[in-house]
């Protein structure tokens, strides 16, 4: 049996569907697959995203509105590789990904790669950059 492995992001400040939609615009070749919503009923706000699924540029990714707080949110440890295939791509979108955000590494040459970043964007999220 083959399994899909899926990066999940669960989101606590129900900011689920404002991250998607903007790494969906950001990556080409992106998007919005279903989405489940919480009704009137709850347990979560009205509205707010149950489990949605998108693509990025052919990887799946999943995500939600935790209606649960957790002690946890995302940390650096786990990030998502982008491979940029030109300068203007890689500048595109450690711009668009640390406004906002956190530069871990700023856009430079650090030996393993010419031109390398690593950003925790504004929802929290951590993307390694790599001109490929």
């Amino acid at each position: 049996m083959k399994k899909q492995i899926t990066t999940f992001l669960t989101f606590q400040d129900n900011r689920a569907e404002e991250a998607m939609d903007f790494y969906v615009d950001l990556f080409d070749n992106s998007r919005v697959i279903d989405v489940q919503r919480y009704g009137k009923d709850g347990p979560g706000r009205e509205g707010t995203i149950v489990k949605a699924i998108f693509e990025l540029n052919g990887a799946l990714f999943m995500c939600s509105d935790s209606f649960i707080k957790h002690d946890w949110n995302f940390t650096p440890a786990v990030s998502n590789w982008v491979e940029c295939e030109t300068e203007e791509e890689l500048k595109h979108v450690f711009r668009h990904l640390s406004e906002n955000g956190d530069v871990k590494m700023p856009l430079d040459n650090y030996g393993f790669s010419r031109r390398f970043a690593f950003v925790e964007d504004r929802f929290g999220v951590s993307w390694q950059l790599n001109l490929g």
